[in-house]
């Protein structure tokens, strides 16, 4: 069966998706590189877990334990915890402790788990009580809007918003967007010219260093080995 990933937009702008997923007869996979931090929840051997997971700068290989479920909210870019500074979770994560079927401690409170339905009820709250923040320059300027702060100032916020640059952010979507295309039957070449890579080797560099795979291997998946653009590992 492998790793069956769901997922969903929202329409609340602090979130990008809402995911979940199943395990089933899979040791690895391959973690691909995202800009998104995410909070995520995974059951395992009656064991329930809960961390914050940073952006992932290129993709790596990550075991998965069998026969696990797992529900993450993946936040839109510019929205963070400043209390837990993504420009510390690149790469890495932050455990949430005493966490159950039921109920989190989330700076200092108890919640209760959301899950795959509900995740916008756990957002609101996580805005009200100001724990999630958002720096608009980021949203504006990736959709196309000039900053009206300097260059220095701008990946500056960049940085300390969502631990990367923005430059990082532009390689890593990009390539992502030509693993679709590829997985969906588009040829190489054809990516180069509609993603603006410069030629064909530049794009299988961006797709092996941000995928992990070459065009070759999007277009012929290993079946031992899924990757999914939809999900991270957790730890």
């Amino acid at each position: 069966m492998g790793l069956v990933v769901e997922s969903r937009p929202s329409e609340l702008p602090y979130i990008e998706r809402v995911w979940r997923s199943r395990s089933d007869d899979v040791g690895r996979m391959m973690s691909v590189a995202t800009a998104h931090w995410e909070l995520v929840f995974w059951e395992h051997q009656g064991e329930v877990q809960a961390a914050v997971l940073g952006p992932e700068a290129k993709a790596s290989r990550a075991p998965v334990p069998d026969d696990a479920v797992f529900f993450g909210i993946s936040f839109a870019l510019g929205t963070s915890m400043p209390h837990i500074p993504v420009s510390r979770l690149v790469g890495g994560n932050a455990a949430i402790p005493d966490v159950t079927r039921r109920s989190l401690w989330l700076k200092g409170s108890a919640w209760h788990v959301p899950d795959y339905d509900n995740a916008e009820v756990f957002v609101r709250r996580m805005v009200r009580e100001g724990i999630v923040d958002v720096d608009p320059v980021v949203p504006a300027v990736l959709g196309g809007m000039g900053p009206e702060v300097s260059e220095r100032t701008l990946q500056r916020r960049f940085v300390a918003a969502t631990g990367l640059t923005q430059g990082a952010i532009r390689q890593i979507h990009r390539a992502r967007q030509a693993a679709v295309l590829i997985q969906e039957g588009l040829p190489a070449q054809e990516v180069v010219h509609r993603l603006g890579y410069f030629d064909q080797p530049h794009l299988a560099r961006s797709l092996k260093r941000y995928v992990g795979r070459t065009a070759t291997q999007l277009s012929a998946p290993d079946p031992t080995e899924p990757l999914s653009l939809l999900y991270k590992t957790c730890p």
